[in-house]
């Protein structure tokens, strides 16, 4: 009775030994793939699969009480499920759409002069012939310039290349992309390109800046005021004409800020020009004066200011002046008048109206 006693411990003892192993059997990790978690409290899982990276599976499957829940990685199809350690960037593949050429971006800038719609122009710049390129590679250090010169047709020399790389119209980005799958001496290196010299695409300005001539552009397109700020209008300055091949002349005024925001591109010629709005009234003055001819006429324009605004008395000037104004019959009426006696205040300055003709009389 005794030793049956213990063989039915011992057994119960071995059973119990082996549920509580099994237990303690935590789920296989291979080749960086999880299999299964067990779940202890929620927030306690919730917290772990945020921290790995890991999310939980919202399959419609039957829940069972105190299962363990099977959570997978969220796998890059580029990868899979491999460690990302070490990314390899240029196998990065954008689902956009290809951005055109420079010729079909410059096209499309110059359809809307008024309100450009391509407003991703002010952010991106296609390299063109003259543009100073310079390319570091990390695997390739040396002594050697990296500064190499777009050339005439748009052909880029570098000799890790080989044959010259056609690169007018692409962006950095693209160049970088292209030099990669050119070089042969490195596996799949790492090529950064920036532009150091600007080059390609300029704009004329003119007229009333501080600063004319030809101005550089960083980007496909930007805004008149940043091609302004360079130039620095002068104060009379009032309005832009921006002249645009295959298009009419669009006139912006300055004070307007939402005209002023207009996207110039490359070749455009900005002329800037003063106020000069002609006057409809006028004045004429003759005989001994500086500057003779016909003058703008405003209201209580006296003789004294006529005679200044037309250069003043000249070396034979008297002090007859004779004005002359057509009465309501078409005959002039004319007046003389004696100009040492206004000037001492004697007699007071006359006020001439629109059409009136002063003459100076000579000495």
């Amino acid at each position: 009775l005794k030793m049956k006693k213990l063989t039915f411990a011992g057994l119960l003892m071995v059973t119990t030994l082996t549920f509580s192993a099994f237990g303690q059997v935590k789920p296989g990790l291979a080749n960086n793939h999880v299999t299964s978690v067990s779940a202890g409290s929620v927030g306690v899982k919730a917290t772990r699969a945020r921290v790995i990276g890991r999310e939980p599976n919202t399959a419609n499957t039957p829940v069972v009480k105190n299962a363990p829940e099977v959570v997978t990685y969220r796998a890059a199809p580029e990868w899979g499920n491999q460690p990302l350690k070490g990314t390899d960037y240029s196998r990065v593949q954008s689902d956009a759409p290809k951005t055109p050429t420079l010729n079909h971006a410059a096209a499309a800038l110059a359809t809307a002069p008024n309100s450009f719609e391509s407003a991703a122009a002010t952010q991106v710049y296609r390299v063109g012939v003259g543009d100073v390129l310079d390319i570091q590679i990390s695997q390739n250090r040396t002594r050697r310039s990296t500064l190499f010169t777009v050339q005439e047709g748009g052909l880029l020399d570098y000799p890790l290349a080989g044959s010259p790389l056609a690169v007018a119209g692409l962006t950095t980005a693209e160049v970088a992309d292209r030099l990669r799958q050119q070089i042969k001496v490195f596996n799949n290196p790492p090529v950064a390109v920036k532009v150091r010299d600007y080059a390609s695409h300029s704009v004329t300005i003119n007229g009333f800046v501080t600063a004319p001539g030809v101005k550089t552009l960083r980007r496909e397109a930007v805004p008149l005021y940043v091609v302004l700020s360079e130039a620095l209008p002068l104060p009379e300055a009032v309005q832009a004409t921006i002249i645009r091949r295959g298009k009419a002349p669009l006139n912006v005024k300055l004070s307007d800020k939402v005209a002023a925001a207009t996207l110039i591109i490359a070749g455009d010629v900005i002329r800037i020009s003063a106020e000069t709005a002609a006057p409809s009234e006028f004045f004429y003055a003759g005989g001994e004066l500086n500057s003779p001819g016909q003058k703008a006429f405003h209201s209580g324009l006296t003789l004294t200011q006529a005679i200044l605004a037309s250069g003043g008395l000249a070396r034979n000037a008297g002090t007859a002046v004779r004005i002359s104004r057509q009465g309501s019959d078409g005959k002039l009426v004319t007046v003389e008048h004696n100009l040492a006696s206004i000037q001492s205040g004697n007699v007071s300055d006359p006020i001439l109206v629109k059409g009136d003709r002063v003459e100076v009389r000579a000495r």
